[in-house]
């Protein structure tokens, strides 16, 4: 297991991406909308993908085409359109009950989400409680929040019975709310996003044009092996919200010569693979063997 990458004890942590809300604020689909060179829906999967241990699943609705997902995320079909969050949250942790305990929900269009908001979120999730329930940034976050999968059947009642609306859940399971004080008490989420910028999300085309006007994430990079030839072997601190953009920012072409560290254990050579504030990629020969 990767030292970076959360579980329980008593199983493994999921991720579920709800992807199928209308986007009428927004006027077209969040999914698809362009980030870096990626799009929301690739950056908010690649990020979960890389922060658990379990599955990660994408909730979409009927019919609804997504843009391309990173390998091993896979894909469920909310059968009834119109009916919100209640529904897709039912849709995910049944998918997920029989692989991982618990999941991270959350919705497409989280931009600024980052792997220690999720661990934090997933950390406080013990045998205690169902739900996980943020207070962030003045508001609930039912979708940035943690679920026991256990309750994929309570959910699924509800939503049988008309129940649709979030709060009524929280009403039939035991809830731990944490609120900024509690989220930021976490020493590495403290450092890396203390404005928990991990919560805003886009739902109006003005949200989307100033959290795309934003700098990309400072990231750490490093070249070894003949990739450091000439005095390059670094550290260089670049701005850069995917793997390619690090790669582009230090002249190196990310090709099959060429692979990837990630923050020491996890190795890819995925140019769309997200990046977040105080990440170091290290580079390498891969015909050298690195």
């Amino acid at each position: 297991m990767s030292s970076h990458s959360v579980a329980p004890d008593d199983g493994s942590a999921a991720g579920i991406v709800l992807a199928g809300g209308r986007s009428s604020r927004m006027g077209e689909s969040k999914a698809a909308l362009e980030w870096h060179g990626s799009t929301l829906l690739r950056r908010t999967t690649g990020l979960l993908a890389r922060t658990v241990d379990g599955p990660v699943v994408v909730v979409r609705a009927p019919g609804q085409a997504l843009p391309a997902l990173p390998a091993g995320v896979e894909t469920v079909d909310d059968p009834v359109e119109g009916r919100g969050p209640m529904q897709g949250i039912a849709i995910g942790l049944a998918a997920l009950s029989d692989r991982a305990r618990i999941a991270f929900v959350c919705s497409t269009d989280l931009p600024f989400l980052h792997p220690a908001y999720v661990r934090r979120v997933l950390s406080a999730l013990d045998a205690e409680v169902d739900v996980v329930l943020p207070h962030a940034g003045g508001h609930r976050q039912p979708l940035a929040a943690a679920y026991r999968t256990a309750l994929a059947p309570v959910v699924a009642g509800m939503v049988t019975h008309g129940q649709l609306k979030l709060a009524m859940l929280f009403d039939h399971c035991r809830v731990r709310r944490i609120d900024d004080a509690g989220l930021l008490a976490d020493p590495r989420l403290r450092a890396l996003d203390p404005e928990l910028d991990s919560v805003l999300n886009v739902n109006e085309p003005d949200d989307y044009r100033v959290a795309r006007a934003r700098p990309a994430p400072e990231i750490t990079v490093q070249r070894f092996g003949a990739l450091a030839s000439g005095g390059k072997r670094g550290p260089t601190v670049v701005e850069a919200a995917t793997l390619g953009a690090a790669a582009a920012a230090v002249g190196l072409p990310l090709d099959r010569h060429v692979v990837a560290a990630l923050n020491g254990d996890q190795i890819t050579r995925d140019a769309e693979m997200p990046l977040v504030a105080g990440d170091t990629v290290a580079f390498l020969s891969a015909d050298a063997g690195g």
